[in-house]
Formats: C-alpha cells, structure tokens, sequence
C-alpha cells in the first residue's frame, strides 16, 4: 500500500468519526450515520490495500 493511499483512508476515517462525534452530540441520526458509513468505507478500502500488498509481496 502507498503511503498517499494510507493517509488518504485514515484522513476519510478520522473525518467520519468527526462526522459521528457531531452526529451523536447534535442528535443528528443522519450525520452519526453518515460518519459510520464513512468510517466501514474506509476500513474497506485500508483492508483492499492490505490484500494488495501480500499479493506483491
């Protein structure tokens, strides 16, 4: 995995757990949800890299 692509997935997770540290602390169901959305993407994409690199390696 590049280091670009492992900043950018844990630039996109760290934003959803803003996203759903504000959600929680306004009630804003849709925002909490919206931010673990976020969060699964990330982990997704951060695990899809890993199953790239013990292919290379």
């Amino acid at each position: 995995m590049g280091l670009d692509d492992k900043i950018d997935n844990k630039t996109d997770e760290m934003k959803g757990k803003a996203k759903e540290a504000t959600g929680k602390a306004t009630d804003d169901e849709k925002l909490e949800a919206e931010g673990k959305g976020d969060q699964a993407g990330a982990n997704l994409k951060q695990a899809g890299e890993k199953v790239k690199d013990a292919f290379k390696g």
